[in-house]
C-alpha cells in the first residue's frame, strides 16, 4: 500500500473495512490522551470502522458503535475514548449546550464523526481525517495534522503504518 506524505497531510487507500480498522488501530497505539481526532466522510465512508481500530489500539474490550443517537459513547481502556458523532447537531450552540469543551480539551482522546458541522469548537491542534467511497471495500484515507503535536502523531503513523524508517536529524 502507497501513501502519500507531504508536509502535514497523508494520503492513502485501504482497501478493505479489515484494514481501515487494522490502520485506525496503528493510530490507537499512538495515542496518549488529550488528542481530538475529527473524521469527515459520506454516510457508508468508513468512519466508525475507522474508530473501531483506533479503540482496539486504545485496547478498548468493548463493541464500538455509532453513537448516532445518542450523541456520545464513552468507552475505557488505555485511555478513555469519546466517540463523539454530531450527524443531528444542527448548530454549532446544540453541540456546545452538550458540554462539547470539556470533551475537546480533557484528558481523554476525542473522536467526532461528521466534524465538519462543530469545525468553529475545534482546538487548533487536531487531526482531521477524512474518509471517500471509492467502491465496495476501498476508502482514501487523507489525515491532515493542524498544530506541532498532532504532526507528530501523524508523522509516527506514516513511519508504523508504512514501515517508514525515521531519518536521521543532519
Amino acid at each position: 500500500m502507497a501513501s502519500i506524505f507531504d508536509q502535514r497531510t497523508l494520503d492513502f487507500i485501504s482497501h478493505s473495512e479489515a484494514q481501515t480498522r487494522r490502520l485506525g488501530a496503528r493510530l490507537g497505539e499512538l495515542l496518549q490522551g488529550g488528542e481530538v481526532i475529527a473524521l469527515q466522510g459520506a454516510l457508508g465512508s468508513g468512519k466508525t470502522r475507522w474508530v473501531q481500530g483506533l479503540a482496539q489500539g486504545l485496547q478498548v474490550h468493548a463493541p464500538v458503535t455509532s453513537p448516532t443517537f445518542t450523541l456520545i459513547h464513552e468507552y475505557h481502556g488505555r485511555h478513555t475514548l469519546y466517540h463523539i458523532d454530531m450527524y443531528r447537531i444542527t448548530q454549532l450552540a446544540e453541540a456546545l449546550d452538550l458540554g462539547l469543551e470539556d470533551y475537546l480539551y480533557g484528558d481523554g482522546v476525542c473522536v467526532i464523526e461528521w466534524a465538519e458541522r462543530i469545525a468553529a469548537a475545534l482546538p487548533r491542534d487536531h487531526l482531521w481525517i477524512t474518509l471517500y467511497h471509492l467502491d465496495e471495500t476501498k476508502r482514501r484515507i487523507v489525515m491532515h495534522a493542524a498544530g506541532e503535536r498532532h504532526f507528530r502523531l501523524l508523522r509516527d503513523f506514516h513511519r508504523l503504518a508504512f514501515a517508514m524508517p525515521a531519518r536521521n536529524p543532519a
